[in-house]
C-alpha cells in the first residue's frame, strides 16, 4: 500500500514555511491525538502517519530529499517513529494542552509567592519621608526540620508511586507519557513520621517585624518592593517578594497637586483692598506672604521649593496659597455704618472698563 504525500496529509503547499507546518501538525494532532478516539484503530494510524509527517517535514535534510526523492528517498531513515526528530518540544506542548499542563520535572525548586501589604501614612510623613516598622503574618520554614516537614531525614523516603522520579509513565496507545506523581506532587519523596513541630508541613506561621524606608514624595498608589520578603520558596527555591501598597491620609489643611501642595487661606475685604503681610501655614512652618493692594477672590501666590519632593527626577515642587475672601454673616451696627457708607462711595466710582461696556450695551439698541 502507497504512502499518502505528506504535505497533503498535513494540508499544506510543498513551500509551506516551517511556522504553517507546525500549525497545521498541532491542529491535526489534536483531532487525531488517540486520548480523544480511545480504542479506535484507524483514528490511531492517522495520528501516526500526521507525526511522521511532520517529523520529516520539520527537518530540512530530510524534507530536502523528500522534496527531491518522495519517499524512497527516506527508506531506513525515517520509516520507524522511533527515528523520527523533531518532534519532542511540540508534542510537549499538545499534551500539556491535554493534561492540564502538568509539570515537568516536578522535583526542581520553586519561588516563594509574593506577600501585599497596604500601609495607611499621615500626610506629612509622605511629604517628608520615613522609616516604618512593619509587623506581618509569614510562614517560614520550620527550624525544627529545616523545612523538610520530617521528624529526621531517615523518616523522608521515596514515593512508593513514582519511585522517586516525581514523574508517573502513561501508556496512551503507542505512545508513552509522563505527568507529575498525584500522590508526591512531583516530591519524589513522602514523610513516614512527620515533624511535630509543623505536623510535617515544612512551615509554620509567625510574625515577622521589618522596617522599611519610605522615601519622601510618595502618594496614594507608590508601590514599595522588598526582594526576599515574601514567602519561602520550596524545595531550596528563593523566597517571593513583598510588596508594601501605600496610602496617603487627607491632610486638614493642604491638597496635593502633582509635586505642588494646594492651601487656602481666607483674609478680609479690607485687607483684600488695602493689601497685607500674613503668616501662613506650611509644613515647615509659618511663612510670611505679602498680599498687595487690590488682590481679588481666588489668587493664587507661589511659594517656591515648599511642596512635595519629586520621586521621578530631582528638585522639589512649590506651595500654592489660594486667596478667599471672607465674607462674614453677622455684622454690627457700627460695621453697618462704615459698609453702607463704603457702599455709596462705591457708586460714585465706576469700576475699571464699566464705562465702555455700557456703551456697548447701549449701542446694541
Amino acid at each position: 500500500m502507497s504512502k499518502r504525500d505528506y504535505y497533503e496529509l498535513l494540508g499544506v503547499s510543498r513551500s509551506a514555511a516551517d511556522e504553517e507546518l507546525k500549525k497545521a501538525f498541532r491542529k491535526l494532532a489534536m483531532q487525531h491525538h488517540p486520548d480523544r478516539h480511545a480504542g479506535d484503530k484507524k483514528e490511531e494510524e492517522i495520528f501516526k502517519q500526521i507525526n511522521e509527517a511532520y517529523s520529516v517535514l520539520s527537518d530540512p535534510e530530510k524534507r530536502k530529499v523528500y522534496d527531491q526523492y518522495g519517499h524512497e528517498g527516506l527508506t531506513g531513515g525515517a520509516g520507524g517513529f522511533e527515528g523520527f526528530g523533531g518532534v519532542g518540544d511540540i508534542f510537549t506542548d499538545i499534551f500539556e494542552g491535554f493534561f492540564g499542563g502538568g509539570q515537568r520535572g516536578g522535583t526542581r525548586a520553586q519561588r516563594g509567592a509574593d506577600l501585599r501589604y497596604d500601609l495607611e501614612i499621615p500626610f506629612e510623613e509622605a511629604i517628608f519621608g520615613m522609616e516604618k516598622k512593619l509587623t506581618l503574618p509569614k510562614e517560614e520554614n520550620c527550624g525544627a526540620c529545616n523545612g523538610s516537614g520530617a521528624r529526621s531525614g531517615a523518616d523522608v523516603i521515596p514515593c512508593d508511586t513514582c519511585r522517586g522520579s516525581g514523574q508517573v509513565r502513561i501508556q496512551q496507545g503507542f505512545f508513552t507519557l509522563s505527568r507529575t506523581c498525584h500522590v508526591c506532587k512531583g516530591a519524589g519523596k513522602k514523610i513516614k513520621n512527620p515533624c511535630p513541630e509543623c505536623r510535617g508541613e515544612g512551615r509554620i506561621a509567625k510574625k515577622k517585624s521589618l522596617s522599611v524606608k519610605i522615601p519622601g514624595g510618595v502618594e496614594t498608589g507608590s508601590r514599595l518592593r522588598l526582594t526576599g520578603e515574601g514567602e519561602p520558596g520550596s524545595r531550596g527555591g528563593p523566597s517571593g517578594d513583598l510588596y508594601v501598597f501605600i496610602t496617603v491620609l487627607d491632610h486638614e489643611y493642604f491638597q496635593r497637586i502633582e509635586d505642588n501642595l494646594l492651601c487656602d487661606i481666607f483674609i478680609s475685604f479690607p485687607q483684600a483692598a488695602l493689601g497685607t503681610t500674613l503668616e501662613v501655614p506650611t509644613l515647615k512652618g509659618q511663612h510670611p506672604l505679602k498680599i498687595p493692594t487690590g488682590t481679588p477672590h481666588g489668587k493664587i501666590f507661589t511659594l517656591k521649593g515648599l511642596g512635595a519632593p519629586r520621586l521621578k527626577g530631582h528638585g522639589i515642587g512649590d506651595q500654592l496659597v489660594r486667596i478667599n475672601i471672607h465674607v462674614p454673616e453677622k455684622l454690627t451696627a457700627r460695621q453697618r455704618e462704615l459698609l453702607e457708607e463704603l457702599g455709596s462711595l462705591a457708586h460714585e466710582t465706576k469700576a475699571p472698563g464699566e464705562k465702555s461696556f455700557l456703551k456697548r450695551v447701549k449701542n446694541l439698541f
